[in-house]
């Protein structure tokens, strides 16, 4: 019973946190240089993983997809569809936030409780800068600019992963021109946006679950790897009940 009130303490928290947040919306002009950097931290370090990951799954939907296939004549020719498809609408959306959420959620955690453990933003507030303004706001708006361009990257990497095994690996051989045509032929731009939708949705609330459960942090530095761990858990536990939800919507 207390787990599931300290969840629900811990939603109600990371809402409030963002509607705070919002309120010094105003100030995003003034904070173009955080946000800048936040999108350096978030988006460009994380991307080499985010390709290299998105190039491995998506080869590997391709060996596992074609093995399948084969037992059915001329169905390897739908093999682009079903890549091109799984890519858009769940796994790189999908991907991409845990990838988040392992390393730039763990490393907002463990950044923002050190600094409510050793009283740095207990500093902020008594100089009359709110946390929400100068520790939350630019990493949410930094996370909304960066995930769509994450996203889209493990889309495009995996479709090309996707054709590196299909045409090199014997029992399948398929041309990459009939593996674009299938793309092509049934990836439409509606299903991109449903994955844009979804990645949107996840990268800010790994963001917020982060931030809330870094401010939250109470005790001794012990206390920051037990903040980093539970927001890891939680932002991607989170992820996976989210994306049932915005699925049904969105399908």
């Amino acid at each position: 019973m207390n787990t599931v009130l300290n969840g629900v303490g811990r939603i109600g928290s990371g809402v409030i946190l963002f509607f705070q947040s919002l309120l010094y919306a105003h100030t995003i002009p003034r904070q173009l240089g955080r946000i800048f950097y936040y999108c350096y931290e978030m988006g460009y370090k994380t991307f080499p993983i985010v390709g290299l990951m998105s190039l491995f799954i998506g080869g590997v939907l391709a060996l596992q997809t074609g093995f399948s296939l084969q037992a059915v004549s001329g169905a390897e020719t739908f093999l682009g569809s079903i890549v091109g498809l799984s890519m858009c609408r769940e796994l790189g959306p999908v991907i991409t936030a845990f990838l988040v959420a392992g390393r730039v959620g763990s490393a907002t955690t463990a950044e923002l409780a050190s600094m409510k453990v050793y009283q740095e933003v207990d500093a902020l507030i008594t100089m009359n800068l709110s946390p929400e303004k100068i520790l939350v706001l630019p990493r949410l708006v930094a996370i909304a600019l960066m995930m769509p361009v994450l996203t889209i990257a493990s889309i495009i990497i995996g479709w090309y992963g996707g054709m590196f095994v299909s045409e090199y690996v014997g029992f399948i051989s398929l041309e990459p021109e009939v593996y674009w045509q299938a793309i092509r032929d049934y990836v439409e731009f509606e299903s991109i946006w449903d994955g844009l939708i979804k990645a949107e949705v996840f990268g800010i609330v790994v963001v917020l679950v982060c931030c809330n459960d870094g401010l939250r942090t109470v005790g001794g530095p012990r206390e920051i790897g037990y903040s980093v761990t539970r927001a890891v858990v939680g932002s991607m536990m989170l992820i996976l009940v989210l994306d049932y939800f915005v699925t049904k919507v969105t399908i």
